[in-house]
């Protein structure tokens, strides 16, 4: 895998604040696709409150009967009872000793960036999309776009988070300039959803990610569906690990990419301290939830500082790939607040695969 450039190419400075009260935060975990003769990135764009007092906390959100960004406030009085431990989150103990996440310290929309090389991308100054409904009171994060061959549009999987969970989302465009909202695929809590850009069997398929909460742990499920709305059929992918670097959670990175092999996946995972980093996997074409090979060790790490520290340190996470000829660009998310390119050639990584 060849990082290239070797430096972010889209960071919080290059983003204008969707409110002059905000700043942003990070700019990552992107969708990508070739829209006509440019690259696009729908790009998930983080932002809090610019002014904080000595004895309050200002976290936005998003008031879906005004609809219109507010702001919660947390007193210096209250704060003993939280923990701030993890950047992107505030938790409070439950009675029962449990943690349980009471506010997230930012709100995200969905941003586009254009570029005609695939590396200098502009990024507009408006949102592409931003908050609707009381599933989007916290944000629209982590989007994935796949190019529905046969009803030649454009689908958008993220994800959806409010106080009442997190769970994936549609749109649809073919311009990306107006969207139809599907509304929500799955409940919570579940993440990282790609849908094939094919049917298979006469129905569309999709990998995704329930978390359990007492039993079980974050793994790959595939489902599918008649119509992009109701998703069932729902059966196990793959799973963490009990050691190594799958060893904490596992899912889905960018929507699947046809070879004549079969599937291939660029997926993320997470060791138990919470260190991200990316694998492959090839799957049957018409049996995509079937693996026939699999990368043993990670084919991309978090190594060059601007991935090992940030909003959030030690991650590369990808939402999106670009195929180029013979040749994957993978545009990932450093750090939690940077988007960064590497390439790498399909036989590559298939030479790192093994069954």
């Amino acid at each position: 895998m060849i990082r290239e450039p070797e430096y972010p190419i889209i960071e919080a400075k290059d983003v204008k604040p969707s409110h002059d009260w905000l700043k942003v935060d990070g700019v990552f975990n992107c969708g990508a696709v070739k829209y006509k003769d440019k690259y696009l990135l729908l790009c998930r764009v983080a932002e809090s409150c610019r002014e904080q007092k000595e004895e309050e906390l200002q976290i936005p959100v998003y008031d879906e009967l005004e609809d219109a960004l507010k702001t919660v406030t947390v007193h210096k009085a209250e704060m003993e009872a939280y923990d701030f431990s993890d950047s992107r989150m505030i938790c409070k103990r439950t009675p029962s000793g449990i943690a349980k996440i009471k506010y997230l310290t930012s709100i995200s929309h969905l941003r586009l960036a254009r570029s005609s090389d695939g590396i200098h991308f502009a990024v507009d100054e408006k949102p592409a999309l931003s908050w609707n409904g009381r599933y989007e009171r916290w944000g629209m994060e982590d989007p994935r776009i796949v190019y529905l061959e046969e009803e030649a549009t454009y689908c958008i999987t993220y994800t959806a988070v409010s106080e009442l969970g997190a769970m994936p989302a549609i749109l649809l465009t073919k311009d990306f300039e107006s969207y139809e909202r599907l509304g929500a695929a799955f409940p919570p809590e579940n993440k990282d959803v790609v849908i094939f850009p094919r049917k298979i069997s006469g129905s569309y398929q999709a990998f995704h990610r329930p978390v359990p909460f007492e039993i079980g742990t974050p793994d790959i499920w595939q489902a599918d569906s008649p119509d992009l709305i109701h998703w069932g059929n729902h059966r196990h992918v793959c799973g963490v690990s009990e050691d190594g670097w799958e060893n904490g959670r596992i899912g889905s990175g960018a929507p699947p990419v046809y070879t004549d092999a079969g599937w291939l996946h660029i997926y993320h995972a997470a060791d138990k301290n919470s260190r991200y980093c990316l694998g492959a996997m090839l799957t049957e074409l018409q049996e995509p939830g079937k693996i026939i090979k699999k990368a043993k060790l990670p084919i991309f790490e978090p190594e060059k500082d601007y991935e090992t520290n940030g909003f959030f340190g030690k991650v590369v996470f990808t939402c999106g790939c670009i195929l180029e000829g013979g040749e994957l660009w993978i545009y990932y998310g450093a750090a939690d607040d940077k988007i960064c390119r590497a390439r790498i050639t399909l036989q590559e990584i298939m030479d790192q695969l093994s069954a």
